[in-house]
């Protein structure tokens, strides 16, 4: 989070956040009539997905942190390319644009006009070559099958909020407070083009995902390598948070639990009868050795259920259940029990100005927010304000609280919260929780990155999860992070990934 002012976040995204009730795509020999590249059919990406796109991309670039500037960049710029030429579309090395993401969320995906998303977290996960090409085929496959199209057809027979279905059922308000508050916190920039893929279009852009890998001569069981790991760090990510970490992803409640998707590329590759094909693991560590992992402390950190900015020397703790996910703008957090988020406006010292412009941000022509007195009180040593809405949504009355603290005389932050009529209270150790950093805890918050190791004798497992820049959950993480079991043996000369300081 930085200190300008709130914009909207796009947080429905196509790899890791696909959603929908369509049925099974089948084998992946069910994809072929959606893959120029197998029908020998010459097409192009037509004129109007590449205006769309390209009026998309710079808010996505913005909303996601920007282009990563390592030397990443261009080893993912090639790969994606090169797995681009093998969808068929014509011209297509010059018509896509890849590009390698700052942003500390594991994700990928594609908008129309060919453009393609890849965030170096995700790329941190991954072990080897095929399993970054698989990721960009997916979201290739989603071009090349015009799964846009279909996406935005099926957004247009229902409302934002309703389509995102991110927000829970209390939240499905349409042109309401609420729902602009929905709105503010989990994005309305660039939706339609972002909204989820229906289950049948996941499973055909793996299954296309799966043809480029193999028409490339890379192993096509990259694809379930990488859905496999990805299920694993989700776990890790639900445990870290405080929630049921045997319990189905977010990015993946609405289709078959992560085993079955798992389980079905794997058996789709093993149909297209291909023995090996190159991983190339030796080249994709070299080139991934250094990257920023984590979040970037300029933009805040998230620790367990801490966010912690050294730049502007703040930190809040969010209650157990609830995630984080920190943006270039504003932190959301959400949970079971209600959704917000952290962010500022223009402070001129007035709070109850200040308070009120937070309001009014999120009414709406059909719904002001009338809210009670503002109480003042003192947090840590931080002057602070705060008031209460009640607002009638589809499904009964929701809560909306402003609480806001003045951290110098030109500067203040906030937080948005909506909870069920009544229930506001379950914000209240959050909003107590805000405090100033000391100048040391400031100075201590330090960039992580992933460094790539060669395993000497008498390394193991254990010793080396002991290096990982994490004061819990260090075995686990480095099991994940590696592709590995703890039954697993290493040999010398092997090479492992640590995330260290």
């Amino acid at each position: 989070m930085k200190t300008r002012k709130v914009l909207s976040s796009v947080a429905i995204l196509s790899l890791v956040a696909c959603g929908g009730s369509g049925a099974d795509a089948g084998s992946v020999e069910s994809a072929s009539s959606s893959s120029s590249a197998q029908t020998g059919e010459v097409r192009t990406i037509s004129a109007e997905d590449k205006r769309k796109g390209s009026q998309a991309h710079p808010q996505l670039m913005q909303e996601f942190g920007g282009a990563y500037t390592g030397p990443q960049s261009a080893y993912v710029v090639r790969v994606g390319q090169d797995i681009a030429v093998q969808s068929g579309l014509g011209n297509a090395r010059s018509d896509f644009t890849v590009t390698l993401l700052n942003s500390p969320v594991n994700n990928a995906f594609a908008i129309p006009g060919g453009y393609v998303y890849l965030t170096r977290q995700l790329m941190a996960l991954m072990n080897d070559e095929a399993e970054m090409a698989g990721v960009l085929g997916h979201e290739v496959g989603h071009v090349a099958a015009r799964h846009g199209k279909k996406r935005q057809k099926a957004a247009r027979r229902n409302s934002i909020l309703g389509a995102l279905g991110q927000i829970g059922a209390a939240v499905l308000l349409g042109d309401s407070a609420l729902g602009k508050l929905g709105q503010e916190v989990f994005g309305t920039g660039s939706q339609l083009l972002t909204l989820k893929y229906s289950r049948k279009q996941e499973y055909e852009a793996d299954d296309l995902g799966i043809q480029y890998l193999a028409s490339a001569g890379y192993d096509p069981q990259g694809v379930s390598t990488m859905l496999a790991s990805l299920a694993a760090q989700s776990a890790i990510d639900a445990r870290v948070a405080g929630r049921d970490a045997r319990s189905v992803p977010e990015w993946a409640s609405t289709h078959p639990d992560p085993a079955q998707r798992v389980s079905r590329a794997a058996r789709n590759a093993n149909k297209l009868g291909v023995s090996g094909g190159k991983r190339n693991r030796d080249s994709f560590l070299a080139n991934l050795d250094g990257i920023t992992y984590g979040d970037d402390p300029k933009q805040g950190v998230i620790e367990g259920n801490d966010f912690l900015h050294p730049d502007l020397r703040l930190k809040f703790t969010v209650p157990n259940g609830f995630a984080m996910q920190n943006g270039t703008t504003a932190v959301t957090i959400n949970g079971s029990a209600g959704q917000g988020q952290f962010t500022t406006g223009p402070y001129n010292g007035n709070m109850a100005t200040y308070i009120a412009s937070a309001f009014k941000a999120l009414s709406s022509k059909s719904q002001n927010i009338s809210y009670g007195e503002i109480q003042r009180t003192t947090v840590n040593g931080l002057p602070a304000s705060y008031a209460t809405g009640r607002v009638n949504s589809r499904n009964g009355q929701v809560d909306v609280t402003i609480f806001a603290y003045e951290f110098s005389k030109n500067s203040a932050f906030h937080f948005a919260t909506l909870a069920p009529a009544g229930r506001a209270g379950v914000f209240s150790p959050m909003y107590e929780s805000v405090k100033r950093l000391a100048t040391s805890e400031a100075a201590a918050i330090k960039p992580r990155k992933i460094d790539v190791v060669t395993v000497r004798n008498g390394d193991t497992i254990d010793s080396l999860s002991q290096k990982m820049a994490y004061s819990s959950y260090q075995k686990d993480r480095f099991l994940v992070l590696n592709r590995m079991r703890s039954t697993d043996g290493l040999r010398a000369g092997q090479k492992v990934k640590i995330v260290v300081y």
